[in-house]
């Protein structure tokens, strides 16, 4: 079956299927670890962190930005 296939019966299944194919989506990515790509940003972001660490914010401040938004 191609991809093309696999999209086009999505809609199809009840929300308790796809809850299951999201399931088991998850579970492949989380095995897989991240990427290349991935990593470097991590690194750059830990980097950004440990020169300035009050820099961020905490997440619940972030969050409640985000909520006012929509």
């Amino acid at each position: 079956m191609s991809k093309a296939e696999i999209l086009a019966q999505l809609p199809k299944l009840s929300a308790q299927d796809r809850g299951e194919i999201l399931e088991q989506l998850w579970r492949l990515e989380e095995a897989a670890g991240p990427t290349e790509n991935e990593k470097a940003l991590l690194n750059e972001a830990q980097t950004a962190y440990e020169a300035n660490p009050n820099a961020g914010a905490p997440w619940s401040e972030v969050e409640a930005r985000l909520r006012k938004r929509s």
